[in-house]
């Protein structure tokens, strides 16, 4: 039955930095951090996961999803659009809080307002690691082009022949 069970944590998609003992024979019990898994794409089979094994008392850096949360004021309001420029943060904590993501409020984004990576707040004793300045999520306007519409292009005159052919040269 264990196996089982840790089969079904490698090859759920929510598994990711999921925490668990794991007792090697000859080895003993560890605390390992489920960090990713390749799945055969035709069986569906676990190929490889990649654990790490961790240290009491030990920050790690791990990666974690980025979740926008709300609707921006500015696609309420304004028509405009929300785009999301980055859907994962490095981060840096002890293995017993890693979030299963961060959380960006982005409901008071108005129009060419921007989130950047400095505006996302964690819990206490979490550290972001991703560059502060790197833009989260934009409010766009969507503009509409307007196409002028082509003129009909006029029937051109055939150009005027200068010179002979050969055919006509031989006839005379």
């Amino acid at each position: 039955a264990p196996l089982r069970e840790l089969a079904a944590i490698l090859r759920s998609d929510s598994g990711h930095n999921t925490i668990f003992t794991l007792d090697v024979d000859g080895v003993g019990a560890s605390e390992v951090l489920f960090l990713d898994r390749q799945i055969d794409p035709v069986r569906s089979r676990l190929i490889h996961a990649d654990l790490r094994r961790l240290v009491q008392g030990q920050e790690i850096e791990v990666t974690v999803r980025l979740e926008l949360d709300g609707e921006p004021a500015g696609v309420v309001d304004e028509g405009g659009i929300l785009e999301q420029h980055l859907r994962e943060v490095e981060i840096r904590c002890r293995p017993s809080i890693i979030p299963d993501a961060i959380h960006a409020d982005v409901s008071s984004l108005r129009v060419h307002d921007v989130l950047h990576v400095s505006d996302l707040t964690v819990e206490e004793g979490v550290t972001i690691l991703t560059d502060p300045e790197a833009v989260v999520a934009t409010c766009a306007i969507v503009r509409e082009e307007e196409v002028e519409a082509i003129a009909p292009v006029e029937e051109t005159a055939e150009p005027e022949v200068i010179g002979k052919g050969k055919k006509e040269d031989e006839e005379a």
